[in-house]
């Protein structure tokens, strides 16, 4: 059996707020919504010409997150240089949800920034991981 990876679905505080977020620094575009049982609406997002392959889905309801300090679960968006990170970091900074400034890490983390979505979780754009179209493949883990 192979499984494919489809989607992620997240209960949220604010969906508007985080179709917005998502939409404005993540590139992501609306797909798909629906009202669900309760009638609240239902949205998808994905990647444009990615809809087929991982759809981000956000429901309404859902308590949020706070995340404690050191627990660095994140969605993570490769970005096509070191500029194109500052200058989202930048963007982030001003408008209040910069999480974490550019920093670099050791391969095969590379060059990243973190933003915090309006639900709290942290949202990592990078340059220079082994991830994302057009990445090198990863390297071998070199023995111990």
């Amino acid at each position: 059996m192979t499984a494919n990876f489809t989607h992620l679905a997240l209960h949220v505080r604010d969906l508007e707020a985080c179709v917005a977020f998502y939409r404005d620094f993540c590139g992501l575009a609306v797909v798909h919504q629906r009202s669900g049982s309760d009638g609240k609406a239902i949205v998808w997002l994905a990647e444009p010409g990615r809809e087929r392959e991982l759809i981000f889905v956000l429901l309404p309801g859902g308590p949020g997150r706070d995340q404690a300090a050191g627990d660095f679960s994140h969605f993570g968006f490769a970005l096509e240089s070191r500029a194109a990170v500052d200058a989202l970091a930048a963007r982030a900074d001003a408008a209040g949800c910069l999480a974490w400034p550019p920093r670099e890490e050791p391969y095969p983390v590379g060059y990243y920034c973190g933003l915090k979505d309006p639900d709290g979780n942290f949202v990592e754009f990078s340059y220079g991981q082994p991830l994302g179209p057009g990445a090198p493949p990863l390297a071998p883990e070199a023995p111990a």
